[in-house]
């Protein structure tokens, strides 16, 4: 859940079952960077390509955005690179932090089931968020991303402070949880702060033993997607159950971080990339021709392990059209629709 996700609970909150009065925030972590200096590199080397005069447009602490932008056409640069340098601008006047962690810890503590979400108000305004944290963590979290003009996560990400209160926390709401232990394998798929049902799920499974069944390990994979490296919430979490574990398998998936590094993982979006890791034998006649190609396409990850669709879960969280979309590729490929679990935003 997001900032927008249910607009009915701005006028029936009131209906929903109050868990708490007030809860008291511990912790609020950015998840993100600020990469001023990474981006006034990048943007040094794309000018030297083209021989453009650097010091023109790039000082020692700033990037003349304006002037540089306005002097595309006469530096003659083209059209790819423009893109890249609109892209780097738009990253680089981006408000800091836009994406955090939020604990808080519950006056009257509640079970929940991994993949709810809670309604909590902070001056004056309600909204849903999903919990990002396992019900065995000794904390409670959920993930924000700052929305531009949004009426409470703008809030949540420049003013939130540790000891502030939340005066109203309800529910826990929500069907989208796991199902009941399965010898299947599990497919974790997400975007943005979809992420954070999912990491509640994952933890859980891991802390309860449902990796296996019946002692054999389930494989259990997740994809994110994020236009950035440090857009990847809890990206150093699922690092560490990937070297803790053969059968867990991370898959980030990152449309611009080339733009500034020499990322070498995956740069497509996470329905192209999930179907480069399903099995050959795979037969999928009403999967649409653009994505068709991908199921022959080589992952860009030295993962030895492939999916069987006809052995799987998937849970998907994310924009409810990306949602959609991974719900249609998961079936054409052959997950049973009993199996695939999802749930949209925005």
């Amino acid at each position: 859940m997001t900032e927008g996700t249910h607009p009915r609970l701005d006028e029936q909150v009131e209906e929903l079952p109050l868990l708490t009065d007030t809860a008291t925030v511990t912790r609020v972590e950015a998840l993100d960077e600020q990469r001023h200096d990474e981006i006034r590199r990048a943007v040094h080397r794309l000018l030297r390509e083209h021989g453009a005069d650097v010091t023109r447009y790039i000082g020692e602490e700033s990037i003349a955005w304006t002037p540089l932008l306005d002097a595309t056409a006469e530096l003659d640069l083209p059209d790819v690179t423009r893109k890249k340098l609109r892209t780097l601008r738009e990253r680089d006047e981006r408000d800091f932090p836009s994406l955090v962690e939020v604990a808080f810890d519950p006056e009257e503590p509640f079970d929940f089931a991994p993949g709810q979400f809670v309604t909590i108000r902070f001056r004056g305004t309600p909204r849903p968020y999903s919990i990002a944290s396992s019900p065995n963590a000794e904390e409670m979290s959920l993930c924000v991303r700052r929305v531009p003009g949004g009426r409470l996560s703008e809030k949540l990400c420049a003013e939130l402070k540790p000891g502030d209160h939340l005066p109203e926390l309800r529910g826990p709401n929500g069907e989208f949880t796991l199902q009941d232990p399965a010898p299947t394998d599990m497919a974790f798929l997400a975007t943005g702060t979809g992420i954070a049902p999912l990491r509640s799920m994952v933890n859980y499974v891991f802390e309860e033993g449902r990796d296996t069944y019946e002692g054999e390990p389930r494989d259990i994979w997740v994809f994110l997607g994020a236009s950035w490296e440090d857009d990847l919430a809890f990206r150093e979490e699922f690092r560490a159950l990937d070297d803790a574990h053969e059968h867990f398998h991370f898959v980030p998936c990152l449309t611009r971080e080339r733009y500034l590094t020499g990322w070498t993982g995956e740069t497509d979006y996470v329905q192209q990339t999930l179907l480069k890791y399903v099995a050959e034998d795979v037969d999928a006649p009403d999967l649409d021709p653009d994505l068709e190609a991908y199921l022959d396409a080589e992952p860009e990850t030295d993962i030895a392990a492939r999916i069987d669709p006809a052995d799987l879960e998937v849970y998907a969280c994310g924009v409810s059209a990306m949602v959609q979309t991974l719900e249609d590729v998961c079936s054409c490929v052959g997950v049973s629709g009993g199996d695939i679990r999802g749930e949209g935003y925005g």
